[in-house]
């Protein structure tokens, strides 16, 4: 789904929101899935398929990241993940997990300089429904 088809308006605009310029440009993507609070397996995989999707858009082989949870830092909130490469921990992605109408939305914020478009079409390909959100 492109910029702005966004299934849910006030998600999209809270989005694009957290998205302000600060120290580095970022874009998102909201991924729309089906998963349940019974379903929190199969939520951490999503997150882990996108995740690599993100890493690939920007050139970075996916097995050289890892993810950093919330329940690894108490400042971190549960549902909150990052993508970090395995040399030097450098940010590759961060996901907030966000139950919205009885369903999660996964919600990843990444650098701009990965590409938006391939990164939306390789979420696309793994089956979910997602909204792009450029920053600024």
């Amino acid at each position: 789904m492109s910029d702005g088809d966004a299934l849910d308006e006030d998600l999209y605009r809270r989005t694009k929101q957290l998205l302000e310029p600060g120290e580095i440009q970022l874009n998102g993507a909201v991924v729309h899935t089906e998963y349940d609070n019974s379903e929190e397996i199969e939520m951490m995989q999503a997150t882990i398929d996108v995740g690599e999707r993100i890493a690939e858009g920007y050139g970075i082989d996916p097995t050289e990241t890892f993810v950093y949870s919330g329940s690894d830092d108490p400042q971190f909130s549960s549902n909150q993940h990052q993508g970090l490469t395995l040399e030097g921990e450098e940010f590759v992605w961060e996901c907030q997990q966000l139950l919205r109408n009885g369903s999660f939305d996964l919600v990843f914020y990444y650098e701009a300089s990965a590409d938006h478009e391939a990164v939306l079409d390789a979420i696309e390909d793994e089956g979910f429904a997602v909204t792009g959100v450029r920053g600024e």
